[in-house]
């Protein structure tokens, strides 16, 4: 489950590509790119039926992990507040500097990212993109491969950072355009906020429902701003 996810972002979109590719279109890979809300919603079902899958082999539920303690929920939201704290400037810095570093202006790698869609697609992705990356993104790496790796033999650290520079390293095929720059900074940006999640799970796994709904929040907020370019 490591590389499944880059694994599955890369192909998908690369028949996307094809699609296009048969239709006539010159910038198949290009026009593909700009795809990228719905390749990561077609992974994401993807990941949740092999987490369901998995969890229900080792009877278990994978539902069971978005399961609110409420005799910690006081604990917890004190917890979350603090994270919250240290996150704004973790997941906002290394986006903006490494954006400038790498282009001269965040703004011309934002605009290799955030792309034209029809306005249906845009719209879709405001719900589809942001729910589904809450299901499974962080339960992928940080619920379900962390805990496992370190019952595996990996010691504590090298269970926290597998899946952390596996997390950061998705990002680059989100969409996969081959310009280093875009793809440095695409994995260097989330790498520290990456981190910091691996480590708030592993220190206390019960805060995932809390981490889950703000991560579908920041993620509205990516996917809406499609909609300025949609047609």
């Amino acid at each position: 489950m490591l590389p499944i996810r880059l694994i599955l972002f890369a192909g998908i979109q690369a028949l996307f590509a094809l699609g296009f590719f048969f239709f006539g279109d010159k910038q198949a890979w290009n026009s593909s790119a700009n795809w990228w809300p719905m390749v990561v919603f077609i992974a994401n079902l993807v990941c949740l039926l092999l987490l369901v899958r998995f969890y229900k082999e080792e009877e278990d539920s994978f539902w069971r992990i978005f399961k609110f303690q409420k005799e910690f929920v006081g604990k917890d939201l004190l917890a979350v507040l603090g994270f919250l704290v240290v996150a704004g400037p973790v997941a906002f810095l290394p986006n903006m500097l490494l954006g400038n570093l790498f282009f001269g202006d965040i703004n011309n790698a934002v605009a290799l990212f955030i792309r034209p869609l029809p306005m249906w697609a845009a719209i879709t992705s405001i719900v589809l993109f942001p729910v589904t990356q809450g299901l499974v993104e962080i339960p992928t790496y940080m619920v379900f491969v962390m805990p496992r790796l370190e019952k595996s033999g990996f010691s504590r650290w090298a269970s926290i950072l597998l899946p952390t520079l596996f997390l950061a390293a998705q990002h680059i095929a989100i969409p996969l355009i081959f310009n280093m720059n875009f793809i440095l900074w695409r994995f260097l940006m989330f790498l520290p906020f990456a981190l910091l999640i691996a480590l708030l799970i592993n220190w206390r796994p019960r805060l995932l429902p809390y981490i889950a709904i703000i991560h579908v929040l920041m993620d509205v907020s990516t996917a809406v701003m499609l909609l300025p370019l949609a047609y």
